[in-house]
């Protein structure tokens, strides 16, 4: 075999490994974005349904205030948990990438969703709130707001382990950090967060507070 047949030989292997590489990193770059972009989309949905509580709160209160001596320190920790997650500033644009401020955005959400619950388990003790129609609906697009908040935080984290695991395994690897892509903190489980909390009362075997 003449040398010249063996350079061309030589040169079309190393053209078609660079065309193979090519594409190898290509479709890993693909991959990535793909699966970047799904966490995204999970995370707007989480904003969105935690968005919806946070809505609900200024008529909710406005609602049960209404009640003869119903407790104003309950109310004020209401408002008071609902401005702090409005103080809490997350990057725009996309999910959370520092697990610090994802812990500290899910701790005043947490704040305010006990806040809330204290607030709706004080409520059972005025029967005349259970006559309020405002106060009916409330209840049952809050008790429908926590469940879809429990729903998509679980596929915010199937977005996230999907694409935590795609950045460790070859060979994206070999290129994530090359393409700026890094691990994604998950929202942690907390004792009983899998339930949401209950809104459901039972007026019946009540009587309000006696008036002063």
């Amino acid at each position: 075999m003449s040398a010249g047949k063996i350079l061309l030989g030589i040169a079309g292997l190393l053209i078609a490994l660079i065309v193979i590489a090519g594409l190898l990193v290509s479709g890993t770059y693909n991959r990535l974005v793909t699966l970047q972009q799904a966490t995204d989309a999970a995370w707007a949905q989480v904003q969105n349904v935690y968005q919806r509580r946070a809505d609900l709160v200024p008529n909710l209160v406005s609602t049960v205030s209404g009640a003869a001596n119903f407790e104003k320190s309950t109310l004020a920790e209401v408002t008071a948990a609902r401005a702090s997650v409005g103080r809490v500033q997350l990057p725009a644009g996309g999910a959370p990438t520092d697990a610090a401020k994802l812990a500290e955005f899910e701790q005043a959400q947490g704040q305010l969703g006990s806040a809330l619950s204290r607030l709706l388990v004080v409520s059972e003790r005025y029967p005349d709130l259970k006559a309020t129609a405002g106060f009916r609906d409330l209840q049952a697009q809050l008790e429908g707001t926590e469940n879809r908040i429990a729903v998509e935080r679980g596929r915010f984290n199937d977005a996230v382990q999907a694409y935590n695991t795609a950045i460790k395994t070859f060979p994206a690897v070999l290129f994530a950090g090359m393409f700026g892509h890094s691990v994604r903190p998950y929202f942690t489980a907390t004792p009983g967060a899998e339930k949401p909390p209950a809104v459901q009362f039972d007026f019946g075997a009540k009587s309000a507070p006696a008036t002063p």
